[in-house]
Formats: C-alpha cells, sequence, structure tokens
C-alpha cells in the first residue's frame, strides 16, 4: 500500500509544501508574497464581460482586473453583462486565462468571496490522516522537491530512464530501457513500462503538468489490458477529469489530465527558462535563515550577483526583523547568477 508523508517548509517571502509517496516527492506547492486570489478553489462574484457563442466560452471579469475563462453548454448561455458566482478549477498560466465552473446567479459588484483552500489545508487533502513535518526535514524535503521538478531526464527504478519535455501544446515522455539486461527482453520491456506509468503520474503531478500527455514506451507487442490497468491507476490520484486513451499502433498511449495549480517551471523559472532572480533570491534568505539558526548572535553576510540582491533585499530586510538585524547584503558583479554564498563577517 502506498505511503505518504507531508512536509511544510516556511522562510521569508514564501511557503513550501511537499508531499513524499513512498519516499520520493509528489507534490510541491509554492505559496509566495503577493499571489493573487486567483487559486484554485476560490470563488468570486464575476461579470460576463463578452460572450463567444461559437466556443461556447465566456470571458470573465473580476475585481482585480484579471480575467478568466467558462465553459458552458448552449442552454446554459450567460449574457454579457449577468453577474455570476464561480470557482477557479485551473489558475492562470503562461498565455492561458484560469478557467471557472458556474456555481449560480452572483449579485453586486465583482469582489473574492472565499478564498482558496490554505497550504495546510491542501497537504492535509493530498496526505490525509498524515502528521505535517516541519523544520529541517521539509527544508530538506522542499529542497528535494524543487530539483526534481526542475529536471528533464528521471532514472527509472531498476535501470532505464525517463524524459519528460512539456510543449506548449502536450507534454511528451519518452521511456528509454536504458541499461536493463537479461535474456527475456519481452519480460524486461514490460516491467520498465509498467514502472515508467508509475513514475510518470508522479512527476507529472510534482512538476504540476498537465493537458494532452504522450507516453512513448519501448518495445512492441504490448500487453495492452496490463497497461491501460497500471496507467488508471498509477494516474487515479489526478481525478476527475483523467482520460486514457488505448496503446496506440506506434507504441504511444495518450492522455488527457486536468490542470489545476500552476507548473513549477512557471513559478521557479523566468521567460528565459533560467531559474528567477526570485527563486534564486529566496534560496538565499534561507541560507541565511538557516545559518543565523545555526549561529546564534553572529553577523552574517550574504553574497550573490546583482539581480539575486537586488531581488533579496527586502526579503533580508525581512529576515533581519527576526534575526536582530545580524544580516547584510553585498553585491558580487564579477559572479555567476546561480551562484549564492553565506558567510560569517
Amino acid at each position: 500500500m502506498s505511503q505518504r508523508q507531508a512536509f511544510l517548509d516556511r522562510s521569508v517571502g514564501e511557503a513550501r509544501g511537499v508531499v513524499f509517496l513512498d519516499g520520493a516527492p509528489e507534490r510541491l506547492i509554492i505559496v509566495r508574497e503577493g499571489d493573487g486570489a486567483l487559486q484554485v478553489g476560490a470563488r468570486f462574484a464575476a461579470k460576463v464581460r463578452k460572450v463567444e457563442p461559437a466556443f461556447a466560452s465566456a470571458f470573465l471579469e473580476f475585481n482585480d482586473g484579471q480575467e478568466g475563462l467558462l465553459a458552458f453548454k448552449p442552454e446554459y448561455r450567460p449574457v454579457e453583462g449577468q453577474m455570476l458566482e464561480v470557482e477557479v478549477r485551473s489558475e492562470p498560466r503562461l498565455g492561458k486565462l484560469a478557467t471557472v465552473r458556474a456555481i449560480g446567479a452572483g449579485e453586486g459588484k465583482p469582489r473574492l468571496l472565499a478564498s482558496a483552500p490554505s497550504l495546510i489545508e491542501q497537504l492535509e487533502f493530498h496526505a490525509r490522516d498524515t502528521k505535517i513535518i516541519e523544520g529541517h526535514p521539509a527544508r530538506e524535503a522542499a529542497d528535494l522537491a524543487e530539483t526534481e521538478a526542475l529536471e528533464m531526464v528521471h532514472a527509472l527504478p531498476g535501470g532505464g530512464s525517463l524524459a519528460i519535455e512539456p510543449t506548449r501544446a502536450l507534454v511528451a515522455i519518452d521511456v528509454d530501457l536504458g541499461e536493463r539486461t537479461g535474456q527475456d527482453a519481452k519480460r524486461i520491456t514490460r516491467q520498465a513500462n509498467l514502472t515508467a506509468l508509475a513514475v510518470a503520474a508522479r512527476l507529472l503531478r510534482l512538476k504540476g503538468l498537465g493537458g494532452i500527455v504522450i507516453i512513448d514506451l519501448v518495445g512492441r507487442g504490448h500487453d495492452g489490458n496490463a497497461l491501460m490497468a497500471a496507467a488508471r491507476a498509477a494516474f487515479s490520484p489526478d481525478n476527475p477529469g483523467v482520460a486514457i486513451g488505448p496503446v496506440g499502433r506506434f507504441g504511444t498511449i495518450e492522455l488527457s489530465i486536468p490542470r489545476r495549480g500552476r507548473a513549477a517551471r512557471e513559478i521557479l523559472l523566468d521567460d528565459q527558462g533560467r531559474v528567477s532572480e526570485l527563486t534564486l533570491a529566496l534560496r538565499l534568505v534561507r541560507m541565511a535563515q538557516s545559518e543565523a539558526q545555526t549561529n546564534p548572535g553572529a553577523r552574517l553576510i550574504a553574497h550573490a550577483a546583482p539581480a539575486v540582491a537586488q531581488a533579496a533585499a527586502p526579503l533580508v530586510a525581512q529576515l533581519n526583523l527576526t534575526i536582530g538585524g545580524r544580516l547584510s547584503l553585498s553585491q558580487q558583479s564579477a559572479w555567476r547568477r546561480d551562484r549564492l554564498e553565506v558567510i560569517e563577517g
């Protein structure tokens, strides 16, 4: 039976929740100061700004100037200017609006009616009947989850690898047999594919990826029934809304997985696909926080490249309120942007 653990890492400017499945990170939930209210589960009174009958969709206006998209059935077509009570089903992502579902008629002005579930509530939902672990183990778990969420190639238990590459249209997953050896090639490829389905499901949840997913299996002459049963079991935590197609003639499985929260890449990386200055600044401040706890009373200096130091400045000011102003910030113009260091000084 699968075992889950929940971790909560709190730091200045950010909280990270992590769920582990059988000893490996399965979910990474990042909440940063300044995140908007347009999150999964939040409820709004929203105004219908525009109706597109050809696409059976309506654009909704929220109180903060953001927009959402509502899909409707022809018999429930909304009217422009109408107020609706809606719940956020998926958060806005690069080039895409948030999607919502209608709950009923609304009234008054566009406004937030109920906030999304808290980070603790989300952890309790995904890892029921477990104690949430905090402190140093939680920080290690969150750092490990971040690292794995940003990797593209992942090792498979027993040998081989899994490559996950998100594109604008879909997520492509390639299964590689690697160094698995043995006389029974059919058994080896079968086991590799079954293992890959379980690992792929966990990693997609960790990365926050969804939409159309295509998994390129290894070998040929697949046991379609066994693979379909394994896929249904592996992706059951993503229900409702998962659709799984049969093994195709080219040895692929196609799935549709609901998108809900933002992908980890969109939170942690910048528009160029690099770890963002804010993410690096938060890492620097976590390093300083840990060092301040290890060496109480010591004066500390955090070194970073200029752009990262500038992003870290307000976070350092917040941290200093809790550690007695012992941390100073130093810009190192010759440093790579990903070089971070905290020393006594």
